[in-house]
């Protein structure tokens, strides 16, 4: 019968994958009726990440209510003054760019904005563009492991807090070993594909006129656009700061009126507020935003992928511990190829999280172990499908970041690889100097 379930699951996923966009959440939905109504598989284990869900939809809107004030178009600007200082250097600092708004932001998303700038300098360098682009992207997807903010980051600690392992020393393992990581990922770029003067899609595009220099962009920045940047920095140095301070490794505040993550949604709540009266802006544009649009299709795959998984996995979760427990013991690096795969198929860092952390936890893997590997659930980079990605592939009219016929045959598989693997092994490192 398990072998029946188990395709079951496959098979939506599989399904959701196809239909694309929030269709994983869709089929998700779908498949707990078939396991619950046609084999009779009790939802009553299932796990419903609604805090989840609730701090997504939070930092959504307060980002959004930034974006709508003009702040993400100062980060932009600021970002792009950033990259045309250091021109030749563009596939070690475009990494660096998207990391940080990415671990601001708390989505990934937000790499949209700064993705035809990287290709812009690098196109005027002649510099491969697919070569920053790539690891950007990357980078983009993995820091959502390092945000402070990030719905995965603060599910996993969540979970963590019990073993003795707190918020701060989750963050200090995962921001270390993922920027770093990305550093490495951009020098294995610089090796991926021929010279732009050399490749031959490049030199046929150039020759029909389809290669446009656009030079510096000029950008309206609004005046309460610093200010609205400010109020968000300001209410993730609070949440750091009051999660820690509430931590029982901490201790300095013992039995708090609220919780963390009620904290992480009232603080990013009350920042909209702040630059809606700050600003003055239209409060109905914020749900209008395309980042406000992606957070919300986020929360429903969440929703959908993780109910489905949470009811397969916690109707047999003593089985599976018998069958996993031994091998993550004597092999622990297996979890980090686990969470790879999922994120491969679930398309999302909390998604991801949420449906294999706790089951790890569960079967006895160490919090070492699950820390160092938190990061391969960040491998949405593997399946040319993401919207980053597709983005990149769009905003290169030099054509060198294009996808094979294979399926795998891009140049963001080698650097995301090489990425992970790079921040799993450093992981174990810093985990094993903190823990």
């Amino acid at each position: 019968m398990i072998a029946v379930e188990l395709s079951v699951v496959l098979a939506f996923i599989f399904l959701g994958v196809r239909i694309g966009g929030v269709g994983i959440g869709l089929a998700g939905g779908a498949g707990v009726i078939v396991l619950s109504l046609v084999l009779n598989m009790p939802t009553s284990k299932s796990y419903i990440p609604i805090d989840v869900i609730l701090i997504i939809m939070s930092v959504i809107t307060a980002i959004s209510a930034m974006q709508v004030a003009g702040g993400m178009n100062l980060l932009v600007e600021f970002s792009e003054n950033f990259l045309r200082k250091n021109p030749k250097q563009i596939t070690f600092y475009a990494p660096i760019v998207t990391y940080i708004m990415t671990m601001i932001a708390g989505t990934g998303h937000t790499a949209f904005s700064t993705l035809p700038v990287i290709a812009e300098v690098a196109k005027e360098q002649g510099i491969r563009p697919s070569r920053p682009l790539s690891i950007a992207v990357v980078a983009s997807q993995i820091s959502i492991t390092a945000s402070p903010i990030s719905a995965a980051v603060i599910f996993f600690s969540g979970i963590l807090e019990p073993l003795g392992v707190g918020y701060l020393t989750l963050l200090s393992i995962s921001i270390p070993a993922t920027l770093i990581a990305c550093l490495v990922g951009a020098f294995a770029a610089n090796f991926i594909g021929c010279e732009l003067k050399n490749d031959r899609v490049y030199k046929e595009r150039l020759e029909k006129g389809l290669i446009k220099f656009q030079g510096t962009i000029k950008r309206d920045i609004d005046p309460n656009a610093k200010k609205t940047v400010i109020i968000i920095l300001t209410a993730i140095i609070l949440v750091v700061a009051y999660s820690t301070a509430i931590s029982s490794s901490v201790g300095l505040i013992e039995n708090p009126t609220l919780g963390r993550n009620e904290a992480i949604m009232t603080f990013m709540l009350a920042a909209a507020l702040i630059i809606v009266l700050i600003t003055g802006i239209d409060g109905s544009k914020i749900s209008s935003t395309p980042t406000f649009r992606s957070g919300m299709a986020s929360c429903v795959c969440i929703l959908g992928i993780s109910w489905l998984g949470s009811t397969f996995v916690n109707n047999h979760v003593e089985g599976i511990k018998e069958v996993a427990g031994t091998l993550l013991a004597d092999y622990p690096w297996m979890l980090a190829i686990i969470l790879f795969f999922a994120s491969m198929l679930l398309y999302s860092q909390g998604a991801t999280t949420v449906s294999i952390m706790p089951a790890a936890l569960v079967i006895g893997v160490t919090p070492l172990t699950a820390i160092a590997s938190f990061v391969a659930v960040s491998a949405l980079f593997v399946l040319p499908t993401y919207p980053t990605l597709l983005a990149a592939v769009e905003m290169d009219d030099t054509g060198s970041t294009r996808i094979g016929n294979w399926i795998f045959n891009h140049p963001f598989f080698v650097p995301g690889v090489v990425t992970i693997a790079t921040a799993v092994a450093l992981g174990f490192v810093f985990g094993g100097i903190l823990l």
